[in-house]
């Protein structure tokens, strides 16, 4: 598998409507298409005015999976980027709990 970045601007009017589409393409990545695309993380981009969009890392077997995966979970794909290499300087900040 190949690592990507999937770019999704304004994908989402909520942080809930986000909450809804992240769970749709967890059911999707491991139910119908576990050979195909793994998600490995994402950022949550502020668009402004409530909006939210995402910056996704994903493993997958081709751009295509990558689509067909976004059809069936119902999600936006703005871009689809291959991962050259990756330099990691310090690990990802863990989130703040409440």
């Amino acid at each position: 598998m190949q690592l990507y970045v999937i770019l999704r601007r304004n994908g989402w009017r909520s942080p809930d409507e986000l909450g809804e589409a992240a769970q749709r393409s967890t059911r999707v990545g491991n139910g119908d298409m576990p050979e195909d695309v793994r998600w490995i993380r994402s950022y949550v981009l502020d668009e402004g005015a409530g909006t939210v969009g995402t910056v996704c890392i994903y493993e997958a077997t081709s751009p295509e999976a990558i689509r067909k995966h976004a059809q069936l979970a119902d999600l936006p794909v703005d871009e689809i980027i291959p991962v050259a290499d990756t330099v990691i300087v310090r690990p990802d900040p863990q989130p703040a709990t409440a």
